[in-house]
């Protein structure tokens, strides 16, 4: 049981117990027999019923004549009762305030609330002979620890970091065996840095390699040792390092630790700042003057470049381990993770879909699974079927169906020919990503979209595929303006324009991908908070060079323009018939795409669909590699 709520169960029962001793001493006090108004009394003694009577203080008791029974009342100020009683001969008996209770509950009675504000002053003296600051164990450290009885993992439940973990095998041998290292002279690094976007599994590991060695894993966040007492987050941080001394070998996994080792001077409060103090004590814990061994810091982040060095150097932080997004093997290996507790049809391939999930995080892919789970036993299913995997991905990737949402005949029609212009431009660019599938049916905040997925994992950019991508983001508004017209333009094309001129300038200030302005970095690396957002800082540029990138990005969007406009022009049916497929099915596959610009309806029940007829003057259009295919605007690493 913990040390603090122990405490306060002790001296709830001695409260308890004074309060119930309290109670018992006002019983005693309290006279005995049928109580009954002072009204009822006044006549019983008019009436010469009463043969003797008590009196102490404002309280009087006593017997009747007849039949011997007591009763007791209460006498009000300035009342004659004596007077009325001697008249009758009634025995009168006068004693003292308080001489019905005994001697030791007219002494507990005084000494109660002394004895309470002495246990609260003990209570509180004995927290604060501890250290400044720990009253109320505010100094304690939060960190919980973990045993194997608290369900171990093991780096056989950790998949898609090959290279990471071997670089944290050598910290288990050590844990296991550090005679093995000491006999050679090497040292085991004090602190290993796991770093990656989230959801790649970087507690998960830490956890795995505690689990590995056998050896108790404390777990803190950095966000608990900072308070708003000046010095808890020190006194926590020693707490913590005294408790993981006492538990040798140990782990100590910090998640998170950004909150407490940002750069120190970078913000505000001076050197006085509670967050620098924590941050102080742990690097002196860390590698001070008295040596930690045995204890190994592992610490997860997905922003290293806001630590402080500090922290980063040989000694403390002195070995890094990047996770990254799993590629195709690793998503495939961590599928294989996630859906070891779900019983699965025989038609389930996991590489497949592990080949359409590029860019998946651990994280997602967990959720993607429990996704298609929840699906399946919606559709009161006993085996999760490969088309719950399908459903869940689109779920995921593109949003929920919004089939109750209300769209005029005209707005529909728009989608569908904005839609079928970037599937069109998709399909006669020089380098475009597979279309995976094609909607009209409202998802999340989009009215429709056609989703592409890269046929592998994309590690470069190159320009022709940017200058493919800036032509089929445009293809939605150039359809629009060849269908219906400049002025029923609708706003529809809003996300496609921010996304190119996005594109645009990272080809133009970072890429490098301009002849006018050369092999030049126009973009900085560091980052600053602006209304709560994380900006990238622009180099200062002269005027003359912000109008050379002005114009650049407006020739590189315009060109994409032109090119789209001309795919329009010449794959004119092509467009009509993927528009009129899309109005009557509302969603198409890629290959269903392809099937209809061949003359091929997609199979449907209840559906009676023709094509419209093929000129043969329209080329064919180029073969693509069918598969399992990709992300509507996929996030690029460069």
């Amino acid at each position: 049981m913990n040390l603090n709520l122990r405490n306060w169960l002790f001296w709830g029962i001695i409260l308890l117990t004074l309060l119930a001793m309290a109670g018992y001493i006002q019983t005693e006090q309290r006279p005995s027999g049928r109580e009954i108004p002072y009204s009822q009394l006044v006549a019983d003694i008019d009436a010469g019923n009463v043969r003797e009577v008590r009196i102490s203080g404002d309280q009087i008791s006593g017997t009747y004549r007849a039949s011997g029974e007591s009763f007791s009342s209460y006498l009000p100020a300035n009342n004659d009762i004596v007077q009325k009683l001697t008249d009758k001969g009634v025995t009168i008996n006068v004693r003292p305030e308080g001489a019905n209770s005994p001697w030791y509950a007219q002494l507990l009675s005084n000494l109660l609330p002394i004895m309470l504000l002495v246990g609260v002053l003990y209570y509180v003296s004995r927290q604060m002979q501890s250290g400044a600051g720990k009253a109320m164990g505010f100094g304690k450290s939060k960190a919980k620890l973990l045993t194997e009885g608290q369900g171990r993992v093991t780096f056989e439940d950790v998949a898609g970091i090959d290279e990471a973990k071997e670089d944290l095998q050598e910290i288990v041998e050590f844990l296991r065996e550090p005679q093995k290292f000491q006999r050679l002279g090497g040292k085991i690094p004090h602190g290993v840095l796991l770093v990656g976007p989230p959801g790649t599994g970087k507690t998960l590991t830490a956890r795995a390699v505690a689990g590995e060695a056998n050896v108790p894993f404390f777990t803190i966040s950095g966000s608990d040792f900072v308070e708003m007492f000046v010095g808890v987050g020190a006194s926590r941080v020693r707490d913590m390092f005294d408790q993981a001394k006492k538990n040798a070998p140990c782990i100590i996994f910090i998640d998170e630790i950004d909150a407490v080792g940002r750069h120190r001077g970078a913000g505000l409060g001076g050197g006085n700042d509670e967050r620098e103090q924590t941050l102080n004590q742990l690097l002196v814990e860390m590698d001070g003057f008295e040596q930690n061994e045995g204890i190994i810091i592992i610490a997860a982040t997905n922003r290293p470049d806001v630590l402080d060095p500090a922290l980063l150097r040989p000694g403390r932080f002195d070995r890094q381990i990047h996770i990254p997004n799993p590629d195709v093997v690793g998503r495939e290996k961590i599928w294989r993770v996630h859906a070891r507790p779900v019983p699965m049809s025989p038609d389930v391939d996991l590489r497949i879909i592990a080949r359409g999930t590029p860019g998946f995080s651990g994280a997602d892919l967990m959720n993607l699974v429990n996704e298609a789970a929840l699906l399946a036993a919606r559709r009161n299913k006993r085996l999760v079927t490969m088309q719950e995997f399908e459903d869940a991905k689109d779920k995921v990737m593109m949003g929920a169906e919004r089939r109750s949402m209300a769209m005029t005949p005209e707005e529909k029609a728009n989608t569908a020919y904005h839609e079928a212009g970037h599937a069109v431009v998709s399909l006669h660019v020089p380098k475009a990503d597979p279309i995976h599938k094609a909607t009209i049916i409202p998802r999340g905040r989009a009215l429709g979209m056609v989703m592409q997925l890269p046929e592998s994992d994309r590690i470069s950019i190159s320009y022709e595929w940017c200058i493919s991508r800036l032509a089929v983001c445009f293809g939605g508004r150039e359809a629009e303006i060849r269908k219906f017209g400049p002025d029923k333009v609708t706003s529809g094309a809003s996300n496609d324009i921010q996304q190119a001129t996005q594109l645009a300038r990272a080809m133009v200030m970072e890429w490098g991908m301009s002849n006018e302005l050369g092999r030049v970095r126009y973009q900085s690396n560091e980052q600053e908070v602006f209304l709560g957002h994380s900006v990238t800082k622009s180099v200062n540029l002269s005027e003359e060079t912000a109008e050379k990138i002005d114009v650049e990005v407006r020739r590189l969007i315009e060109d994409a323009e032109t090119t789209a406009r001309t795919i329009l022009e010449t794959y004119e049916q092509d467009w009509e018939t993927i528009a009129q497929g899309l109005l009557e099915y509302e969603t198409l596959s890629g290959e269903e795409i392809r099937n209809l610009l061949d003359g091929k309806p997609p199979t449907r029940e209840n559906q009676d669909f023709a094509p419209p007829a093929r000129s043969s003057s329209v080329p064919t259009t180029r073969p693509r590699v069918p598969g399992p295919e990709i992300v509507t605007e996929p996030t690029q690493r460069v």
